[in-house]
């Protein structure tokens, strides 16, 4: 033990040698010298105990640190994107989100082939002075994928790789560009026909009666086209900004589907009277807005009416389902809809046919709204339909009791 005496502790131990040699010298007696020998060996020995322990404890804390152990294993799998931790370019370890992306066999992999992107290859490969900004991956794990890669040095030659999944927030910034391009050229158009007619009236064309009515009816009719717009619009963000908040009131659904038929029966050319009713007796409640659920119903049963082929039935259909549900049902004999439209029915602005739905007085947010009614009343939509034979559209709302029937 004596070796690891540093020239310090020899320096310790020959004052307490001499200190024990003059106090002899003065006492005359060997007890006290004794004594304080004994001491200061006692006090040089632990002094000597307590830095081998410190140096054993800055080994292990070395140790720890070279080598990742199961503790960071744990830390990192704690966290719910990739993240590889990297010792040169060899991935030391991978969490549980990284081993799913990448594969099990990750841990151990040059990180530029276990990535496999260019430019991720390009960027793990340069010079690691300083805070490297992040970079955007495309087409990683999936062709749509896009993800944010951080890369932060963490100490001696290790680097934390970290990946942000932006995908949800690319397809969102995506979305509300293409919503105000769509909502800029839906509104630009009639505003363009308008200021044009209203050009040609200000000239002589506004001298002959009949030119005169009509430009005007047609100026009339773009300028609803724009106030429907508008309106759909704001009814649109009127249900988003409510989305998170159910509805909390008892709906009579069976009567609302009355009223509605009643409001269309003059409507698109009289084919409100093609509107059949197929409405259980004694239908339960729905919870929900009964503003929100009237225009859903106006929107479906429209729609039914201007694409179902004149003369035939309009079926609206209502009755209990399983789980304590109600399934409301919109059917036409019309055309009906290729099946490769029907994912984008419910998008802002989609249209089959974009001419035949302006001049049935669409705008192309029906649908949108509807999903959105459904999905505030957290019930589900169905869109099905037969080319040849018609659409059939199935909603599901929760029943506001179980116990709670109407006569």
């Amino acid at each position: 033990m004596l070796d690891g005496i540093t020239p310090r502790g020899w320096l310790a131990a020959g004052i307490v040698a001499v200190t024990a040699a003059v106090t002899w010298a003065l006492a005359g007696d060997w007890q006290v010298p004794l004594v304080a020998l004994a001491g200061g060996l006692v006090a040089l020995l632990a002094a000597s105990q307590m830095r081998e322990e410190r140096e054993a404890e800055a080994a292990a804390l070395a140790r720890d640190a070279a080598v990742p152990g199961p503790a960071i294993e744990v830390a990192i799998d704690a966290i719910l994107e990739p993240v590889l931790l990297l010792e040169g370019t060899r991935v030391a370890l991978a969490n549980r989100a990284a081993r799913t992306l990448f594969g099990e066999h990750v841990a151990g992999e040059d990180v530029r082939t276990a990535i496999r992107h260019p430019a991720a290859a390009t960027h793990l490969s340069q010079p690691r002075d300083g805070e490297p900004p992040p970079i955007e991956l495309v087409g990683l794990g999936g062709l749509n994928q896009r993800w944010e890669m951080r890369a932060n040095a963490i100490g001696g030659n290790r680097r934390l790789i970290h990946l942000l999944d932006r995908t949800d927030a690319h397809a969102a910034e995506k979305m509300r560009v293409d919503f105000v391009a769509n909502a800029s050229h839906e509104l630009r158009t009639p505003l363009a026909s308008i200021l044009g007619y209203v050009e040609t009236l200000a000239d002589e064309a506004g001298d002959d009666a009949e030119i005169r009515t009509r430009f005007l009816r047609i100026v009339f009719d773009e300028a609803q086209r724009m106030d429907r717009l508008v309106g759909d619009l704001m009814s649109l963000s009127r249900i988003e900004a409510d989305k998170f908040r159910q509805p909390p009131d008892s709906i009579d659904l069976a009567r609302l589907i009355r009223e509605t038929a009643t409001a269309l029966a003059g409507a698109h050319d009289g084919r409100g009277h093609d509107i059949s009713l197929h409405v259980t007796p004694g239908l339960p409640v729905v919870t929900g807005d009964a503003v929100q659920l009237s225009q859903l119903l106006h929107n479906l049963i429209g729609n039914a009416m201007k694409y179902g082929r004149p003369g035939t039935p309009i079926r609206v259909e209502a009755a209990p389902a399983a789980g304590n549900m109600v399934r409301l049902v919109v059917a036409d004999q019309g055309e009906g809809i290729p099946p490769e439209h029907l994912p984008r029915l419910t998008e802002r602005f989609y249209r089959v046919d974009a001419g035949r739905s302006r001049s049935l007085g669409g705008t192309g947010l029906g649908l949108a709204i509807v999903k959105h009614i459904v999905e505030r009343h957290r019930g589900r939509l169905d869109i099905a339909s037969t080319v040849g034979e018609g659409t059939r559209v199935t909603v599901m709302l929760r029943a506001a009791d179980a116990a709670v029937i109407l006569a």
